[in-house]
């Protein structure tokens, strides 16, 4: 895996970052820089999570992480929220 990744997002995260509290966009966008400069920084727990399809999870903090899918060393991101959320749409996939 090229670990310089091309990011992109869908309008689903942004409908989903909106509705986060302030503190959590914060780490959000901490959690972005470390993953440009190095997706496999230990604080992000950068994985695979998706059986069927290329889904990948990035650690926000304890209770918050975002979801993507990963392609041809880009991925795009379609989601962010809290854990219990992350936890039902991973059962769905």
């Amino acid at each position: 895996m090229n670990y310089r990744l091309r990011s992109y997002t869908l309008p689903s995260f942004w409908d989903a970052y909106r509705r986060l509290p302030e503190r959590v966009k914060q780490q959000a966008r901490e959690s972005y820089e470390y993953f440009l400069s190095d997706p496999r920084h230990p604080s992000l727990d950068f994985k695979r999570v998706g059986q069927r399809r290329p889904v990948y999870s990035v650690r926000v903090n304890i209770d918050y992480r975002a979801l993507g899918v990963l392609d041809s060393g880009e991925i795009v991101w379609f989601w962010i929220g809290p854990h219990d959320e992350y936890d039902r749409l991973l059962r769905r996939n």
